[in-house]
């Protein structure tokens, strides 16, 4: 199974540990690698590859915002470890129900994973009113 790390501004990937730890109803099987405001990026760069290489396996990383400091972070930290012949994949725009799709997803292949894991997002991305008035058979419109 792919390892999930969550690279985020802090606090929100350990928020999405701890949402994921009460839906589930156990501890959520991933990293969490928050990002501070005052967190210096080349530092933090060594630190992530360090993470990320105490276990050898294919990886998931899943970051907040597209070309923000995590995810800038995330993207150098895996040519650091690629360079080790460690396969990740990363990708940004995480919510709560890609962190979900991700840990009760049984993938090998971070890249399978991870079209999985946004096809399940999309899934969860509601427009409630609208639900709520289709259930009363007047529908809306697009």
């Amino acid at each position: 199974m792919a390892r999930i790390v969550l690279v985020m501004h802090e606090p929100l990937g350990s928020a999405f540990a701890s949402c994921a730890e009460h839906v589930l109803g156990h501890k959520a099987s991933l990293d969490v690698f928050d990002v501070a405001p005052d967190a210096d990026p080349e530092a933090e760069v060594t630190r992530l590859a360090r993470l990320l290489r105490q276990e050898n396996e294919p990886m998931l990383l899943l970051c907040d915002i597209y070309g923000a400091t995590p995810f800038n972070i995330a993207k150098r930290a895996i040519r650091l470890v690629a360079g080790d012949g460690m396969v990740a994949h990363l990708i940004t725009g995480s919510n709560l129900c890609m962190v979900l799709k991700a840990l009760t997803e049984q993938q090998e292949k971070p890249d399978k994973l991870s079209e999985s894991v946004r096809q399940g997002a999309l899934r969860g991305i509601v427009d409630a009113e609208c639900m709520e008035i289709s259930h009363f058979g007047t529908g809306c419109d697009s």
